[in-house]
């Protein structure tokens, strides 16, 4: 759903690492996810890790019959991280891509959604008809393009907020590339930004500008249409693994499936998220 991260080649470097690794029975899983980035994952209170992807996390380890440890782990060294073997998996909101697919592998996907702008309610950003409701960019359609260059004007003068090596920050390199982007090491940075009027709009995945929007400081915030997915935003989140670690891969694949299948992940998703994410 989200993310690429900035290290990909540093991934790559250390992979031999992680490729080393030998047959294991995967009675015990260290699972890590950022904590920052909810309703997806988050941090509360009492330093607790909660979120859709911890609850899910835990449901899944039962399926597969294994004792599991949630870590926190901050974004930018996710993926160099699971290659030196300090933790087994990665659910963290990170976005499958062809790009990542080349370091790592993925099980799943277990959920995807939209990637949504968010700006202040009097912004004209909110004024503009934009002609299209949901935009495909894995298809060929003028209305989406019309959409997005309509977007492109709109924006023009002003800056957008993004999380670094993400996967918004790629669709603003690719198709905004006239438009001024300031990176923050998270998502809820660029929301205070823009609530100081330090940036004039944020980008992020639709439930996590959302949350922004809900929380204390979002309360003249609003989103804004169309809604971006597919294409260099990615094929839906998924459990990021080891390529070494196939058998790994194979036990998330099938408690994945099984959640899925019973209900688990539309469940789960509709309490963090208040809709599904599932992937039908």
């Amino acid at each position: 759903m989200k993310k690429i991260v900035a290290a990909l080649a540093l991934g790559a470097v250390v992979a031999s690492v992680g490729g080393m690794a030998e047959a294991k029975d995967w009675k015990k899983i260290r699972i890590a996810t950022e904590g920052a980035y909810a309703p997806w994952n988050a941090t509360d209170p009492s330093g607790k890790l909660v979120g859709f992807e911890p609850d899910l996390a835990m449901a899944l380890c039962k399926t597969m019959k294994a004792e599991c440890e949630i870590v926190a782990q901050d974004w930018d060294g996710m993926i160099p991280a699971l290659q030196q073997g300090k933790y087994d998996a990665i659910m963290a909101a990170m976005s499958v891509t062809d790009e990542r697919e080349k370091v790592i592998t993925f099980a799943g996907p277990y959920g995807s959604e939209p990637s949504m702008f968010g700006t202040m309610k009097s912004s004209p950003l909110t004024k503009v008809a934009y002609g299209a409701e949901r935009v495909d960019l894995s298809k060929d359609d003028p209305a989406g393009k019309a959409a997005i260059d309509k977007l492109g004007d709109a924006l023009k003068g002003k800056t957008v907020g993004v999380q670094t090596s993400t996967i918004q920050a790629n669709f603003m390199e690719k198709y905004l590339p006239k438009v001024a982007v300031r990176t923050y090491d998270k998502l809820d940075n660029a929301g205070i930004d823009l609530a100081a009027g330090r940036v004039d709009a944020i980008f992020g995945d639709r439930s996590a500008v959302d949350a922004i929007i809900k929380s204390d400081s979002g309360k003249d915030m609003t989103l804004v249409a169309p809604a971006f997915s597919r294409g260099v935003l990615g094929k839906g989140v998924g459990v990021g693994l080891r390529k070494a670690d196939a058998d790994l891969k194979e036990l998330f694949n099938k408690a994945i499936a099984d959640a899925n299948k019973d209900g688990t992940i539309t469940k789960l998703s509709t309490q963090h998220f208040g809709y599904d994410i599932s992937i039908k």
